[in-house]
């Protein structure tokens, strides 16, 4: 039987994990909850942003961390393009149309990094990669804990702009009725190509955080996405809070496979609670009831 210290670092360790994908999965169910589609171009965003972090240290020498506030606005204005110029005019306003569109671009945007990069594994070297903080009972790395708490930074941020800003109540009032804000003149085009930027942006937040500890090649973003995908059901489609919460269940979940089940098997207990909790609560934890 393992003892208790053991099974407390695993949850801690699990918790810190959780965090990154919570807010990997925080800018899908954002672009979801207004949008009402799965972006499927998540995945090779995050990788680009990884690709963006690794040459800003590499070529301009920037901290992953400071090169966040670089990046996190940089990759807005990006996804902010994206949807008004690529994937609203294409999809012509139909929601199969735009998530098709996504698709696209997940497959453009990961063969042009091949193509520019091709499959080579690329990590950075930062002084605090392997440092730990030492609880007494267990060691915590640096960089999940720097993790952890920017995802909350990250989520208080996005609440104070959906909550006291002009732009965050037109997000709230399209993802609750488009036609009705359209009639009362809300421009829905620009709403959601600011969410779409929006969840590009914490995209970017995230592969800063992974690239101190993470390698990243041309598909390194999918592995992570999977799970979002996973947080996203989970939590609720649309539920920011879902997201957080999903996430950090999901952390915590796959560090206890991984300790009972082996680290090849990890993700094995993240399906099975997925598999569980939708059987009780199909719309998920924090959905809302169609």
């Amino acid at each position: 039987m393992l003892s208790p210290i053991i099974l407390t670092t695993a949850v801690l360790n699990g918790l810190l994990t959780g965090a990154v994908y919570a807010l990997v999965a925080l800018g899908l169910t954002l672009i979801y909850g207004v949008l009402h589609i799965i972006n499927f171009a998540h995945g090779a965003l995050l990788t680009a942003a990884m690709f963006a972090a690794y040459f800003a240290f590499q070529t301009l020498g920037f901290d992953p961390y400071l090169a966040a506030f670089i990046l996190a606005p940089a990759f807005f204005v990006f996804g902010y393009a994206l949807q008004r110029f690529i994937i609203g005019p294409t999809s012509h306003g139909d929601d199969r149309n735009m998530l098709l569109v996504t698709l696209g671009l997940a497959v453009v945007i990961e063969n042009a990094l091949l193509f520019a990069f091709r499959g080579d594994t690329r990590t950075i070297e930062v002084p605090y990669a392997f440092q730990t903080i030492n609880l007494g009972f267990t060691f915590l790395a640096v960089p999940r804990l720097v993790g952890f708490v920017a995802v909350f930074v990250v989520a208080f941020a996005l609440w104070l702009v959906m909550t006291l800003t002009d732009t965050g109540r037109a997000i709230r009032a399209v993802a609750k009725e488009k036609l009705g804000a359209e009639l009362a003149g809300i421009d829905v085009a620009h709403v959601y190509a600011v969410t779409f930027g929006l969840g590009t942006a914490c995209v970017a937040v995230a592969a800063c955080l992974l690239i101190p500890s993470y390698y990243v090649n041309p598909t390194a973003g999918n592995a992570f996405v999977l799970v979002a995908f996973t947080i996203v059901v989970l939590g609720g489609m649309g539920s920011v809070p879902g997201a957080l919460i999903g996430g950090l269940v999901i952390g915590v979940v796959e560090s206890l496979s991984g300790l009972f089940l082996g680290e090849s098997l990890g993700q094995i207990g993240i399906f099975l609670i997925f598999i569980a909790v939708l059987l009780v609560r199909p719309r998920g934890l924090f959905g809302a009831r169609a």
